[in-house]
């Protein structure tokens, strides 16, 4: 009976404070896994579906929820993230909720990136994609070459983005309490 408190606890967690977008099968081993190990070691609550998902978890409804629940969006664009509805669904989500979003775009340029229409997605989709991605694509991010870039400054950077913008969403919700 005393494990019962401690099991709704721990389902009844608090949102997280970033959730990570991205393509799994092109960032999952290196940029977006490396940022989530990174921000967990500085106490940042952040998601990764592969780390706060399980077998048996509604892929929508639980990423949904996380989106609706975190303070910043992280979007790691890579060269085939636009093939994936399930990025471009979460990064609608992230820019429709007004969520702060630190663009990554790794080993791919913001011009590279376009909504590809393959007949399956309904029209309004489409839109509601194009709209987010135009809007990501003019918000400063940072870019990085896997070729040629130092991993430990595009963390520490990426890093540095988002506690900054964690700080800044924390200050407009105590000036928002004030008045």
């Amino acid at each position: 009976m005393q494990r019962l408190p401690a099991l709704c606890r721990k389902i009844a967690r608090p949102a997280c404070d970033v959730f990570i977008n991205h393509r799994g099968i092109d960032t999952k081993r290196n940029v977006a896994g490396l940022l989530y190990d990174h921000l967990t070691r500085l106490r940042v609550r952040s998601f990764l579906d592969s780390m706060n998902m399980k077998p048996g978890d509604r892929l929508f409804d639980h990423i949904d929820r996380a989106i609706l629940g975190c303070k910043v969006g992280v979007a790691v664009f890579s060269p085939r993230y636009c093939d994936s509805y399930f990025c471009l669904h979460e990064l609608a989500l992230l820019m429709e909720s007004k969520r702060r979003v630190v663009p990554i775009f790794y080993d791919v340029k913001p011009s590279q990136l376009h909504v590809p229409d393959n007949g399956t997605c309904p029209p309004e989709e489409l839109q509601r994609f194009s709209l987010a991605l135009e809007e990501a694509k003019y918000t400063v991010g940072l870019t990085f070459d896997p070729v040629k870039g130092d991993w430990s400054e595009l963390l520490r950077n990426a890093s540095d983005a988002v506690i900054l913008n964690l700080m800044e969403v924390e200050e407009e919700r105590k000036r928002k309490r004030k008045l």
